[in-house]
């Protein structure tokens, strides 16, 4: 695995991570323990599944190159 692709997880899983402390500190009277275990679960789970589906790698084509994951002429909206 590159460390762009572990570096774009590990954002993720902070992310979800950040996202289940704000809900712990709501103390919402639904949110028990055990369903809070469950909401980390997805949020994590959810976060890694959408880094690997979101989150496009080199192709063999432009890997052969030596091509990086981003050209920066194209999010300049330079072709």
């Amino acid at each position: 695995m590159c460390i762009q692709c572990m570096a774009g997880a590990m954002t993720a899983t902070a992310g979800a991570a950040g996202i289940r402390a704000w809900l712990a500190t709501r103390a919402f009277g639904w949110l028990t323990p055990k369903r809070l275990k469950a909401i980390t679960i997805v949020l994590v789970a959810g976060a890694l599944l959408a880094t690997t589906v979101l989150v496009r790698g080199t192709t063999a084509a432009s890997a052969s190159r030596g091509q990086s994951h981003v050209r920066m002429d194209s999010l300049s909206g330079r072709t």
